[in-house]
């Protein structure tokens, strides 16, 4: 199995790196294709898993640079696919989105037997409309047409919930029995609360944590100003904020906690590995999901949500769609009638605010989150579906 993955490394990519631990288990041989983290090697053998390898491409903004990135990307995608190929033919490839192009790649190998799975972890037309004020309508009809082609070209077409299996079929056409549900589930084995390290907090009396990607469409930005309101409109000095992660916002998010003088509340350290990752969520008291209302992520799921849930921690979200589908009674929904930075971040804070006056309700919230974690959402319940696709894939061929 060769799994391509450009949104982010792996491992630090989890729900991509329980797949591929989840085929090993099973008994497949895994190769992976991804970009570098700082450091990485051009290759490695990780815990049994092949792992080839490229540089990111350079940070920039702009429609020529969204464009530049798929086509960076797959030509070196390409290139390590042929490199993995020669040390051991592969008979199944699956695809991570973003971006819908690796159709192309896995259409070289068709005649050799090939099977092509795709994982679709966003909905690219929607993304591309969420990191753009003025998004261009040709990109946008390009997009469509890749997914529509990515969707045709696929033997299987894995999903993360049902509203991302409604435009399969809408927009793509499948048929039910072409379309699984795989939801992204934390370990919650390994992702649990341990030992909490007070310093964190950095001599307030709470810590707030967001953990995740920081593009336009992650709302990092409404949570600094959510910040700011929270710490000079409202006069609440109480609260350490750590923004843990790192994306193509990440400087431009830094200098805006410099432009508000909010260093003595924020600090941004960057990924967090397994250890800073459980130090930091075993040590707060609320996990903060700021995606903004948009068609994006109205219909998307997101991991961070689940993962502060497994640590046992309430969230602060605003109301979407998937998101009260993934955290039930485990978080507090910020209303989006008022759609306006200024007011979604007024909104975030003020229910920030009143969720670390009530100590009951936050425990309640976090026991809650975690016992739904454990029964609905763990990855071990998803894993036979996974698995499943691959075996009818593999009795078919």
């Amino acid at each position: 199995m060769l799994i391509l993955v450009q949104n982010l490394p792996l491992p630090i990519d989890r729900r991509v790196w329980l797949e591929c631990r989840t085929l090993l288990d099973a008994g497949y041989q895994v190769s992976a294709i991804t970009p570098k983290s700082v450091g990485d090697p051009a290759y490695e053998n990780l815990s049994g898993i092949d792992l080839y390898k490229y540089d990111p491409p350079p940070g920039s903004d702009g429609y020529i640079a969204f464009c530049w990135e798929f086509v960076y990307c797959w030509f070196h995608t390409l290139r390590l696919a042929l490199r993995a190929w020669r040390r051991r033919p592969i008979d199944i490839i699956q695809a991570c989105n973003p971006p819908d192009t690796y159709w192309a790649l896995t259409l070289l190998f068709r005649p050799l037997g090939v099977r092509f799975v795709y994982d679709q972890h966003d909905l690219c037309p929607e993304l591309y409309q969420s990191r753009f004020s003025r998004p261009s309508p040709l990109i946008m009809r390009m997009l469509l047409a890749l997914e529509r082609v990515t969707y045709r070209t696929a033997d299987h077409v894995i999903v993360t919930n049902d509203s991302y299996r409604k435009v399969a079929f809408e927009r793509g056409g499948k048929r039910p029995s072409q379309v699984t549900v795989v939801r992204t589930g934390p370990d919650s084995e390994h992702l649990r609360r341990g030992n909490p390290r007070p310093e964190l907090r950095r001599e307030h009396d709470f810590l707030a944590c967001y953990v995740g990607v920081m593009g336009p469409q992650d709302g990092v930005d409404v949570l600094i100003r959510a910040i700011d309101h929270y710490v000079h409109d409202l006069g609440q000095k109480n609260c350490n904020f750590a923004i843990l992660g790192s994306g193509d916002c990440w400087q431009q998010l830094r200098d805006m906690v410099v432009e508000f003088q909010l260093e003595e509340h924020v600090v941004m350290p960057g990924w967090a590995d397994d250890t800073m990752l459980s130090d930091y969520l075993s040590t707060a008291d609320v996990g903060l999901s700021p995606d903004p209302p948009n068609a994006l992520n109205e219909l998307s799921t997101m991991n961070k949500t689940m993962e502060y849930m497994a640590f046992g921690l309430p969230v602060i979200a605003f109301d979407l769609t998937e998101t009260r589908v993934s955290a039930g009674d485990a978080a507090v929904y910020v209303p989006t009638d008022d759609q306006s930075a200024t007011r979604l971040a007024a909104a975030f804070a003020e229910a920030l605010a009143n969720l670390l006056a009530h100590p009951e309700q936050r425990f309640e919230m976090g026991r809650s989150g975690r016992q739904r974690v454990e029964e609905h959402l763990d990855w071990r319940h998803q894993r036979a579906m996974y698995v499943n696709v691959y075996e009818s894939l593999v009795r078919a061929r």
